[in-house]
């Protein structure tokens, strides 16, 4: 079945890329405008440190990674008139990989335009709202994010207001139910409201956002059914000249896959300061609600954990990396047995651009949780990202970084790793992103 599925979607990806390139050759009275892109990114890791330990204590693991992973995406995007559409096929493969199976479309849409704002947008599409905490394409992880979609909106006089609505099924679950399961989404089921405005003469915009999204519960076997919870909130940015103040506020409510309930929130501040053009410096407070009790379960013992109530705020489908450090330690891998502790971030940092093209950032965040724990402190450690980039032209670039945590105790007993030690990590990306340009006479 795996197989089949595949050239299925070699199939279609060939079909979409197909009809732009006979786009070009048609003869139609009305203008358009067609590009045709090319997105290759090499990115070697080198991780030391911070992975989980054996679940046996008798085995034992040599504590670093290293790895190369390609990423490549071509795109094509048509616009006329009132209408656009748009194809992007991606592959994925870490270097010496045998049998990769990550060819697939990332995005395959189309959109109608009308003349007094009103849009319609249906497909597979990166989501990106606001400082895509909640929603964002998280593009770098190498897979990214896309959503199946229908998106109904409107934009004009300040106002942006956008409804989406997704239902996700399994293909081989066509002729026997609902239930879904392993899909290519987390959700099963999902209705968003977004609305916008800016305020007139003010560098002033306000967001305010609803998410219901449906979870699948039960087996296929067993009662199956869907579980509802509810996101909601509000993004404010504040952007005068050298000056930008950011801050963001989220509830989250309903109950999980296993029926308990949902009652997180979080909140946070950010300052961005840029004197002049070639430097800034960036303050902020990150808030991540967390669970009352946390179960830490030495490896090699029994324990059974259990939620009377969800209080651990997870923020879902956003650009999880450029939030909580750049090692991604956070909310990309869970904390042991289903509990979260929460997480308290402040960082400071600064850029500078010494040269034409390139730039240089640090930041120090201290991370610790949000929740008071039994023999163990609130710290988890402290972090400190560098990196730098260089376009080296306008469709090439060079980024590289270097992270370093300093971990505690605690870091070691919630995420069963070598918390306490250095961890170090390092990487270096190579991006070249070449894009032809066609339109009609």
């Amino acid at each position: 079945m795996r197989h089949g599925t595949q050239h299925f979607k070699v199939g279609c990806i060939i079909a979409l890329l197909s009809i732009g390139t006979n786009v070009l050759a048609q003869q139609d009275s009305s203008a358009y405008q067609v590009n045709i892109g090319l997105h290759h990114m090499t990115h070697g890791e080198v991780r030391n440190g911070g992975l989980p330990k054996p679940q046996d204590p008798s085995v034992t693991v040599e504590d670093r990674a290293n790895f190369i992973l390609g990423r490549t995406r071509l795109s094509i995007d048509y616009q006329r008139k009132g209408i656009e559409a748009k194809a992007v096929a991606q592959n994925l493969a870490i270097w010496g990989m045998r049998g990769s199976n990550s060819l697939d479309l990332h995005e395959a849409w189309v959109k109608l335009n009308s003349r007094n704002g009103l849009f319609a947008q249906i497909g597979r599409m990166a989501l990106a709202y606001d400082d895509e905490r909640i929603l964002g394409p998280n593009d770098w992880a190498m897979a990214a994010l896309s959503h199946d979609v229908l998106r109904l909106g409107y934009e004009g006089r300040g106002h942006k207001a956008h409804a989406v609505l997704a239902y996700n099924q399994n293909a081989e679950n066509m002729d026997t139910g609902t239930f879904y399961e392993d899909g290519s989404q987390p959700y099963k089921t999902m209705q968003m409201i977004w609305y916008h405005y800016d305020v007139p003469k003010v560098p002033l915009g306000a967001s305010l956002l609803f998410m219901n999204t449906g979870m699948q519960a039960g087996t296929k076997e067993k009662d199956p059914h869907t579980e509802w919870q509810q996101l909601f909130g509000g993004y404010l940015s504040f952007r005068p000249k050298h000056f930008t103040l950011e801050g963001s506020y989220y509830k989250q409510t309903g109950k999980n896959e296993n029926a308990i309930d949902i009652d997180t929130w979080m909140a946070s501040i950010k300052a961005t300061v840029s004197p002049a053009d070639n430097y800034g410096f960036v303050a902020g407070f990150d808030f991540l609600s967390g669970d009352d009790y946390v179960c830490v379960v030495t490896p090699g013992t029994i324990g059974l954990p259990f939620h009377e109530k969800i209080k651990g705020f997870s923020p879902i489908y956003g650009s999880h990396h450029q939030f909580y450090g750049v090692m991604d330690y956070f909310y990309q891998s869970a904390y042991i047995q289903g509990f979260t502790p929460g997480l308290q971030n402040a960082f400071l940092g600064m850029n500078y651009k010494p040269l034409k093209g390139l730039t240089l950032n640090a930041t120090y965040h201290y991370m610790a949780v949000a929740t008071s724990l039994e023999k163990l402190d609130m710290t988890l450690g402290h972090v400190i990202d560098l990196e730098a980039s260089y376009n080296i032209t306008k469709d090439l670039s060079l980024s590289a970084g270097f992270s370093f945590m300093k971990g505690t105790e605690t870091m070691n007993e919630l995420k069963q790793g070598n918390g306490d030690s250095n961890v170090r990590w390092g990487w270096l990306s190579f991006v070249v992103s070449p894009l032809s340009l066609y339109s009609s006479k």
